[in-house]
């Protein structure tokens, strides 16, 4: 018998009172107190609270969800099998959350039903509220409180005491590999580690359904490769799981999947069904002599092409179902590849395909990006990194971090969560004084003349860190005052740009309500108004869908185009392919530098790896090479 089958055994005869008697708080774990206290449900009411009916643990019939005027969720039909993972996909905005929070019983559906067990989500939750596990896309942690507190206070929110409780802590911090960590502070805690805690705090109850709300946004690839191996021995042991994502590589593992558009299901069924609707339309095409970013932009705006990006040193090219021949015969006489379709290729034809209309950064030959200059080992350095050192007391972060950055080219710095890259970014940025080394900017040192080079720089943080109180339009006019743009040259750009990054509906919207996506395009838009010749982005498109990391990425490289610096930190592996160089930082030092290519390829030939290993097995395997060469 698995340890969770053991344990929801052990729960339902041990302690008949985890339904919630009258007075209680729904969710919380309390007992209603004095007279008023009820008898508790018997171990097999409980039982019977939370098991699957034929075979299906949630089923959606005619659910509809309104806030206001806006319908979230417009008359959703779908049944979900127990004991699997079910990937629940889609853009910002699609309504995934709110799916999740009435599958979690916190919130009463405008119309129609969700139900678990056969039973409606809020009477579960107020009945058997351990058989729910929710996590919550900002943790539901408290970050001044260390990781064995945190695990305390969920387990007293759940009722969890004595000798059981302390077993089941002994069990998830061994699970998690949270079991060295157990005094630090939620808060110091890396992004991988943070919802490891967050999945734990959420296991407490030993729950029948676990709801997982986009756990791998903000992740680096090795931590979620362990979240998904946990989440995967959950579900081998009949957890059901539903893991909601906008990373189409996320959800192309799981067994079965329900795809969100505009709070309306897209396709319910296996991730191979709908792949299959764009096989045979997928192609590798060498760049030619033009360059890799040139044939990018020239591909983006071809007729009949639904999806164009960088792979490695190919350009990958969705074509539409109708696409002329004319694109179908450029593709055969560049030497374009018939290549396996995927999840993402699958998503970007049911949405429509690729926005291709041209960049405005992209001024290069005045055509949004068609011109696009190939990168020169005699463009001037604009990012240079000397010896960059930074200790806090005795730990190093980071250890003589040592690269350039020309003109017109994009660099990546990737890293696990808590490797030092953030600390790498952030002296280069002027926002974190080296310990020792030397950086520059455009020419410029930051240790000596920090202003002036912060001024020609543009930064796009990681937190979004416009006001959230004033209207879309007022940020973007302040950020325009505040790099001194002339008034005439404030009201050409703001609707060109408001344009081209999708927000102009939105300029008179209060900040605050905009949806994650509309926020990272007025961050993108706020750090580019002035043109600068340097741009930092610190995770720029973390947790946005698929589409809008493309037009993002039509940006910068028609900005680079035009001659800008881009340095570029980044968890998302196929982000990472648009560098032409990276550098890979691990425990506070840079173990690897090179093309997207050159990292793949020396990673060839390792135990493990694949004939043609992408660039997510290549930074996993240089992880663990690492560690194996230098052992702590």
């Amino acid at each position: 018998m698995s340890f969770w089958s053991a344990w929801w055994r052990r729960r339902a005869a041990a302690e008949p009172d985890t339904a919630r008697p009258a007075g209680g708080h729904a969710g919380d774990g309390r007992r209603g107190g004095g007279a008023g206290r009820q008898a508790a449900a018997a171990p097999e009411a409980v039982q019977d609270a939370v098991a699957p009916q034929d075979g299906i643990a949630v089923e959606l019939r005619g659910l509809v969800m309104r806030f206001g005027a806006v319908e979230a969720l417009r008359g959703l039909d779908a049944r979900i099998p127990a004991g699997r993972i079910t990937g629940l996909v889609g853009p910002d905005g699609a309504g995934k959350t709110t799916l999740l929070r009435l599958l979690a019983g916190l919130m009463e559906p405008a119309a129609g039903q969700a139900l678990l067990f056969g039973r409606p989500a809020r009477e579960v939750a107020a009945d058997a509220p351990n058989s729910i596990g929710y996590m919550p896309q900002r943790f539901g942690l408290y970050e001044d409180l260390s990781v064995m507190a945190n695990l305390r206070l969920h387990a007293r929110l759940r009722g969890l005491e004595g000798e059981a409780r302390d077993a089941l802590f002994d069990r998830l911090l061994a699970f998690t590999s949270l079991g060295p960590f157990t005094r630090r502070l939620a808060g110091r805690l890396s992004g991988g580690m943070k919802q490891k805690l967050g999945i734990a705090c959420a296991l407490l109850g030993a729950p029948r359904v676990l709801l997982l709300d986009e756990p791998g946004v903000g992740v680096d690839p090795l931590s979620r490769q362990e979240l998904w191996q946990m989440v995967s021995e959950l579900s081998d042991d009949g957890m059901t799981v539903i893991w909601s994502t906008a990373y189409l590589d996320e959800a192309a593992r799981c067994p079965g999947i329900i795809m969100l558009d505009g709070g309306r299901i897209l396709y319910d069924g296996p991730p191979e069904g709908l792949t299959a609707r764009v096989e045979g339309r997928v192609f590798h095409v060498p760049p030619g002599s033009e360059g890799s970013k040139a044939a990018l932009a020239r591909w983006t705006r071809t007729p009949g092409v639904e999806d164009a990006l960088m792979q490695g040193s190919r350009i990958r090219v969705l074509l539409g179902q109708d696409a002329p021949e004319s694109t179908r015969a450029a593709v055969r006489e560049a030497g374009g590849e018939d290549v396996p379709a995927r999840l993402e290729d699958a998503y970007m034809h049911m949405v429509g395909g690729l926005n291709q209309e041209p960049s405005p950064y992209g001024r290069t030959g005045g055509d949004g990006g068609g011109q696009v200059a190939r990168l020169s080992v005699e463009a001037p350095e604009r990012i240079v990194a000397q010896g960059l050192t930074k200790r806090f007391g005795t730990f190093t972060a980071a250890d003589h971090i040592s690269f350039t950055v020309r003109a017109g080219e994009i660099f990546g710095l990737l890293g696990p969560n808590g490797a030092g890259k953030s600390t790498t970014f952030r002296m280069l940025c002027g926002l974190s004084r080296p310990t020792s080394g030397q950086c520059s900017v455009d020419g410029v040192d930051l240790l000596r003349a920090g202003s002036a080079a912060r001024s020609r720089l543009g930064y796009m943080a990681q937190k979004f860190s416009l006001y959230l109180d004033i209207p879309v339009r007022e940020n973007i006019l302040t950020c325009a005052e505040l790099y001194g743009l002339a008034p005439e040259r404030r009201k050409a750009l703001l609707p060109v740009l408001a344009q081209a990054l999708e927000l102009t509906d939105y300029l008179d919207s209060r900040t605050l309500s905009l949806p994650l996506g509309q926020k990272q395009r007025l961050a993108l838009l706020c750090a580019t108004l002035h043109e600068p010749p340097v741009l930092f982005l610190d995770e720029p498109t973390s947790g946005v869908d698929v589409r809008t990391r493309r037009d993002f990425w039509k940006h910068i490289t028609a900005m680079t185009g035009a001659g800008a610096s881009v340095l570029v930190t980044t968890h998302f592996m196929e982000e990472a392919e648009y560098c032409d160089r990276m550098a890979l930082i691990y425990r506070g030092a840079m173990i690897s530098m090179g093309t997207p290519d050159a990292l793949k390829a020396s990673c060839r030939g390792m135990a493990g790896m694949p004939d043609d290993p992408t660039l997510e097995d290549a930074f996993i395997a240089s992880i663990r090479r690492y560690d194996a060469e230098h052992p702590q």
